[in-house]
């Protein structure tokens, strides 16, 4: 689970860093979208690394699913008998939401995917033209969009932070300085995500970026 969950962490820092282009203006941005088509050519035909990247996601993601619902079952078989009087579990706020994060974030992905890759639900929907396609997905009318993204990400937030804290202890990180270590990195990490991809939408909304 940490494994998968670190290679999926990598490419949320990478998309990141892409998306951040659109602050230098549509044809930078729409040049980095149709780079990436571009990427391994004339080794790899069009758009094939794409499509790599997008098979190594999926199996990093099923894996992820795969390895926490197998922990959830461990879980349960090492107390098969339930407590009479369930006591309060002292954790963190992320902690007790990672399930619910998850889901959330899962659903959000099957919307990003039809918004901003397929262009199914997208107003304008050109690839393109991606630029034109962020800036109409996140225009001042369609709050909603905003609001479910903004939940989305603060979720992601939520689940990176504990994520990223679990992995480094499952990693080796056992030490109080090492946890001290650990917890300080998982939250500078989550903040820095979540800033950075909630800089995008609140640009269009508030028409820094247009």
């Amino acid at each position: 689970m940490a494994t998968s969950g670190i290679l999926l962490v990598l490419f949320l820092f990478a998309h990141m860093t892409g998306n951040l282009k659109i602050f230098v203006g549509a044809e930078a941005f729409d040049h980095y979208a149709a780079w990436l088509r571009e990427i391994g050519s004339p080794l790899l035909p069009h758009q094939w690394y794409l499509w790599i990247q997008r098979g190594g996601l999926t199996i990093a993601v099923l894996a992820h699913i795969a390895a926490a619902t197998i922990l959830a079952r461990r879980a349960r078989a090492a107390r098969p008998v339930r407590y009479a009087h369930r006591p309060k579990v002292q954790g963190s706020y992320a902690a007790r939401t990672m399930r619910w994060g998850g889901v959330i974030i899962l659903l959000f992905v099957v919307f990003h995917i039809l918004d901003l890759t397929a262009g199914t639900v997208n107003p304008v929907g050109d690839p393109h033209h991606p630029y034109a396609n962020v800036v109409a997905d996140f225009a001042p009318s369609r709050w909603y969009v905003t609001l479910f993204y903004t939940l989305a990400v603060v979720a992601v937030g939520f689940h990176l932070r504990h994520g990223i804290f679990s992995a480094l202890r499952t990693l080796g990180q056992r030490t109080p300085r090492g946890e001290r270590n650990a917890r300080s990195v998982a939250l500078v990490l989550a903040v820095v995500l979540v800033a950075g991809y909630l800089s995008v939408p609140f640009a269009v909304l508030t028409g820094l970026v247009s």
